[in-house]
């Protein structure tokens, strides 16, 4: 086995190890606040998703942008490339500052806009004041994780996702439980979470082999605007659950209320760990990818793509067959009420959603490749598509002839669609090269 197999096995291992890891504390989560607040509970986080969303999408096109740059950079000229890291952190703090500001002063106003009536309000005020308080953290934290991965640490990037995602877990069951602190608790643990994981990550800083510095630097909007364009995808990987949940999940509530959205909470906290996987998949392989096409090793890039294809689909399958053979007490797991009405609709949803990430896992990893290879113009297409405008368009034309049935499917339709989309721009891809090669 030649020496980038190697690289390659142990940055998607140690990758996906880690975003299982930490898909598995909001599966912990959710667990807690069914047990904690029942139906309500879920409703509440189901509802927070969508905000969450946004901190992550606006921290992760700054941070994995910003680390992708870095990376290329070092490799061609290895000048300046602090400016990358330095930039990232002081973005992250303004941005997250006035999402802060925002979060705690309107939380109230905020939640009437994603659906939530006076019961839910009442339920999940404090939840939702407590961890978009916390927003700079949640967006430092990917800065500085995707430049430690970037800087060839990833074992210690893996190390802090798996311990904070350990610690948030624990703290869960302290602060909503022996101290009965509720759905506030649940917040402040996860909000803590990422606080953690910074802290761990920060010992690669003071190692003889690193090459990130903080220093002070003017801020530089257009170094922000190059950065960000290669983290676009991600930002749209990661706003499209904002969106998408915000709609179906006002779709829900038309068509069946609260117990319905309480459904759709249940196959979204699995559907984040499938997610994840190919998150953390296409994590794994950006560094490799940035770095050979640094290095303008075109045959490094093409054997790195086609194994991490191979690769994602593998999960793919082995992720659909354990929804399918486990949908019940997958589905049990949250329905701590024993209601038949949410155990029905979830069984469905889980079963019908899951079908689309025999395609998602393609398109998620067509767009990692392209960001990591300076095309963001397919990236950009790709994770819009799959994103916000098909999955939005199918969500309302098949609950239209489908009901809540067709909310389900419309995920899988707009992946589908999304799917041929990719292989199309790696078809073209593939052909541009090969004609330049030969001339």
């Amino acid at each position: 086995m030649d020496t980038l197999n190697k690289k390659f096995i142990k940055y998607i291992s140690q990758n996906v190890f880690a975003m299982i890891g930490m898909s598995c504390y909001i599966i912990a989560d959710t667990f807690f606040i069914s047990k904690a607040a029942g139906t309500d509970g879920i409703t509440v986080l189901n509802l927070a998703l969508p905000l969450y969303g946004v901190i992550f999408a606006i921290g992760a096109m700054i941070g994995v942008g910003s680390a992708t740059r870095f990376a290329i950079a070092k490799e061609r000229d290895g000048q300046d490339v602090h400016r990358y890291f330095s930039n990232a952190i002081i973005y992250d703090i303004i941005i997250g500052a006035v999402i802060s500001l925002i979060g705690f002063f309107f939380t109230e106003q905020i939640m009437k806009i994603m659906g939530a009536d006076s019961t839910i309000i009442k339920a999940g005020i404090g939840y939702n004041r407590v961890f978009l308080v916390f927003a700079p953290a949640f967006m430092i934290n990917y800065t500085v994780t995707g430049f430690v991965r970037n800087d060839k640490d990833s074992g210690l990037a893996m190390c802090a996702t798996l311990i904070s995602c350990i610690a948030n877990v624990i703290l869960d069951y302290i602060f909503m439980f022996p101290m009965k602190m509720g759905m506030k608790g649940a917040a402040l643990a996860t909000s803590i979470s990422p606080v953690i994981s910074i802290l761990i990550n920060s010992a690669h800083f003071f190692k003889r082999r690193n090459s990130v510095r903080f220093r002070r630097i003017t801020l530089s909007p257009k170094l922000l605007i190059s950065s960000c364009g290669l983290g676009f995808s991600a930002f749209i990987s990661e706003i499209s659950s904002a969106v998408t949940t915000t709609v179906f999940n006002f779709i829900l509530l038309n068509i069946s209320g609260n117990t319905a959205v309480a459904a759709y909470g249940v196959v979204a906290n699995f559907a984040l760990v499938a997610t994840a996987v190919f998150n953390g998949t296409a994590q794994g392989n950006q560094p490799l990818l940035s770095e050979e096409f640094g290095k303008g090793n075109k045959d490094g890039v093409k054997r790195l793509l086609r194994n991490v294809i191979i690769t994602a689909l593998f999960f793919a399958v082995i992720i659909i067959s354990m929804v399918y053979i486990f949908t019940t007490p997958f589905v049990e797991l949250f329905n701590s009420d024993n209601s038949s009405e949410l155990a029905c609709m979830a069984y469905k949803g889980m079963r019908i959603y899951f079908t689309g990430f025999i395609f998602a896992s393609v398109n998620i990893i067509g767009s990692s490749y392209f960001a990591a290879t300076e095309k963001a113009k397919p990236a950009f297409v790709i994770s819009t598509l799959r994103g916000v405008g098909l999955n939005i368009a199918a969500a309302f034309i098949l609950s239209g002839f489908m009901g809540i049935n067709g909310v389900w499917a419309s995920f899988a339709v707009a992946e589908l669609i999304t799917f041929f989309v990719t292989l199309l721009f790696i078809i073209k891809t593939s052909k541009r090269e090969k004609k330049s090669e030969r001339n």
